[in-house]
């Protein structure tokens, strides 16, 4: 859909303060980079668990979409029917957001087509992050890719940290956390995200949604807008460019 914009419910921009935007697969090309250290430790704690089980890396990235490892780890271990304790779960965590985060630090790179539609942006609405993936996580992403600046610490929700018991997408507690500690609800912001989990948490939460393709793969565009659509998106748009079309007034 080169060029196009789908609206399936208008949104009205002049409502509009607040931007709650996903971060992985979102603002940067992470997911990629990120379950190349995250398959790694998948694969390690299942065959610690005895699990006669291995992903290959894009395998794992599309059964893990849009959740986080903590809940991605108790699937897992649900699934195969073995014992994940607590304290060892906060082992794995750990070790996986620290690998993770360090492999996402050396390779994100700033990406203009991302930086000039955010910075036009930002000139109308508060720009906030709202996102499954720790804080640590988020920090080195963000630094890597150039968008401190766009995003101050005090804006970005996490599910993993900010919440007072850790959670993941498509659960809409991340969501409504971060509205209620904006002061906005309902029309007042939209919500930008590019998983159908992500989505599925925004719609949940009450937030008009835009579906947002840029860093998905060509060969997945189509099925990800037939699901964004079925999850209740407002918009699929394919670029950060085509937001701020969006979005003008």
């Amino acid at each position: 859909m080169p060029g196009e914009i789908l609206s399936y419910a208008p949104i009205d921009a002049s409502a509009v303060e607040v931007l709650l935007c996903d971060a992985d697969g979102n603002l940067f090309p992470s997911e990629g980079l990120a379950f190349e250290a995250s398959t790694v430790v998948t694969n390690r704690l299942l065959h610690d668990l005895g699990v006669d089980r291995q992903f290959e890396v894009d395998e794992l990235r599309r059964a893990a979409e849009g959740r986080n490892f903590r809940s991605t780890a108790l699937a897992l271990a649900a699934e195969h029917g073995v014992d994940l304790p607590p304290d060892e779960l906060e082992r794995r965590v750990q070790q996986e957001r620290e690998e993770v985060t360090a492999h996402l630090g050396r390779e994100l790179r700033p990406d203009p087509a991302v930086h000039e539609p955010l910075r036009a942006l930002a000139g109308r609405y508060r720009l906030t992050v709202v996102s499954s993936s720790a804080l640590g996580r988020l920090a080195a992403s963000f630094t890597a890719a150039g968008l401190d600046e766009l995003f101050p610490v005090a804006d970005r929700f996490s599910a993993e940290d900010s919440l007072p018991v850790p959670t993941s997408k498509p659960d809409p507690a991340v969501y409504l956390f971060a509205g209620e500690a904006l002061g906005v609800a309902g029309p007042q912001a939209v919500a930008i995200e590019d998983a159908v989990v992500g989505a599925q948490s925004a719609v949940a939460a009450g937030f008009p949604t835009v579906g947002n393709l840029q860093f998905v793969a060509p060969d997945e565009r189509a099925a990800r807008i037939d699901a964004l659509r079925e999850v209740g998106v407002a918009a699929i748009v394919e670029s950060w460019a085509q937001l701020r079309e969006l979005l003008s007034p």
